[in-house]
C-alpha cells in the first residue's frame, strides 16, 4: 500500500489539479498523468508515442507546494514521481496510453519499480475526468486478470481544485535523451529491460 501521506492526501481528499497555470492545451488536446516509478524511464515510453505532443517530468500526489527532486527523494512529501502527458485525443486514445503506461512499469510491486523502491516510486494513474478514471480502473482490472497478480497501482480521481502536477526541475526533462550515457548505465544497473520482458513479454517496450 502506498504510504498514509499518499492515501490519505490523494485518495480520501481527492483534491487533484491540472498542471500548473500559464500552460494552455490546445483546443483539441488533453492531459493525463502517469506515476510509473522514475520518471526518466517513464517519460521516455511516452516521448515515443504517436499523438502525444508534450510529456513533462514532475511530481503529484502530495501536499508540499513546488518540491524539488532532492525533497521527494528524502521523503515525507506525499509527492511520486510523475509524468504528464499532453496528448490529442484523435490521434491517440487513452486506452492506448494506458497500455504504454502499464508495459513500461511493474504495477505488481506495492513497494516501487524494480530497483527504484520507496514511497516517491509507488505507481498510480491521476484521471481528469469520469471517463479516464472509468477507463483505467477497467484497465487495471483487465491487467490483473492478465498477469493473474494483485495490481497496486492506484487509479486516483482527479478533477477537484486543489494539489497541482509540479514539474520536475529542466534538469531532468527527457533524461534519457539529454544524459543519454548516464540513463543507458541507470537502466542496465537496473535490471529494467530484464524484468520487464519477465513481466510483460513481447509487450515490453522494444526501444
Amino acid at each position: 500500500m502506498l504510504k498514509r501521506t499518499f492515501l490519505g492526501r490523494v485518495v480520501l481528499a481527492g483534491v487533484m489539479a491540472l498542471s500548473l497555470a500559464g500552460n494552455a492545451l490546445a483546443a483539441d488536446s488533453q492531459v493525463a498523468v502517469f506515476a510509473g516509478g522514475c520518471f526518466w524511464s517513464t517519460q521516455k515510453a511516452f516521448d515515443h508515442v504517436k499523438g502525444v505532443t508534450n510529456t513533462r517530468a514532475g511530481f503529484m500526489g502530495g501536499s508540499v507546494k513546488s518540491p524539488s527532486y532532492d525533497d521527494v527523494v528524502r521523503g515525507g512529501t506525499g509527492h511520486v514521481e510523475a509524468v504528464e502527458v499532453t496528448y490529442d485525443p484523435d490521434k491517440v486514445s487513452y486506452q492506448q496510453l494506458l497500455d504504454t503506461f502499464w508495459h513500461s512499469t511493474d504495477p505488481t510491486n506495492p513497494r516501487g519499480v524494480i530497483c527504484d523502491l520507496g514511497d516517491n516510486y509507488r505507481t498510480a494513474v491521476f484521471t481528469f475526468s469520469d471517463a479516464q478514471y472509468n477507463t483505467a480502473v477497467a484497465s487495471k482490472q483487465a491487467v490483473g486478470k492478465q498477469l493473474n497478480k494483485p495490481i497496486y497501482t492506484l487509479v486516483v480521481k482527479s478533477t477537484q481544485t486543489g494539489l497541482p502536477f509540479y514539474p520536475a526541475e529542466a534538469y531532468h526533462q527527457h533524461y534519457w535523451q539529454t544524459h543519454s550515457d548516464h540513463y543507458d548505465r541507470y537502466v542496465i544497473g537496473c535490471g529494467r529491460p530484464g524484468a520487464l520482458k519477465k513481466l510483460w513479454g513481447d509487450q515490453a517496450p522494444k526501444y
